[in-house]
């Protein structure tokens, strides 16, 4: 399915109150630089938007998509951020590699997802050429570092939505 016509940063922008008592951590892939410093860019941006303090926004680098895997264990072992953005692109070559890349990026960050109550957002781009990739990183299709943004900061919200009683209900 395509997802030309769906994108969460079409939203308006996350209302969440306090958020600027949330820490975030963006890992961001270093293969690809132009595609990932854009999706970077534009996650800061939102964050900041949407009332997140620039203080309370960690960057950290990696050599490739395969490496975000390792670098947000590290970061959700800490347990000193609400949410880590997880940013790469992997475009397609003419070897296999793309696929094992791919796949074991996806595995990796699943895992570590589906075993931690910090989330942590897929913002890794697999791509077939550089044009996806421009048209995902500010061009028409937008900017999918803004939809890993908006993603954390659902999550995060409904983290604390369960770690808060609800009163009145029961």
């Amino acid at each position: 399915m395509s997802s030309e016509h769906q994108s969460l940063s079409a939203k308006q922008m996350v209302s969440i109150e306090n958020v600027d008592h949330f820490h975030f951590t963006i890992i961001t892939a270093q293969w690809n630089h132009s595609v990932t410093s854009a999706l970077e860019q534009g996650c800061i941006e939102t964050l900041i938007k949407s009332g997140v303090k620039r203080d309370n926004i960690q960057i950290l680098s990696v050599p490739g998509s395969w490496e975000l895997i390792s670098a947000a264990s590290m970061v959700v072992e800490q347990q000193l951020t609400s949410a880590v953005i997880c940013i790469g692109a992997v475009i397609k070559g003419g070897t296999p590699h793309f696929e094992y890349i791919c796949q074991g990026v996806t595995d990796g960050l699943s895992r570590l997802c589906s075993t931690q109550s910090i989330p942590v957002i897929y913002g890794v781009l697999t791509l077939n050429n550089m044009e996806e990739a421009v048209e995902r990183s500010g061009g028409r299709l937008g900017n999918k570092g803004d939809e890993a943004a908006v993603a954390a900061l659902e999550m995060v919200n409904l983290r604390r939505s369960l770690a808060t009683p609800n009163q009145g209900n029961g």
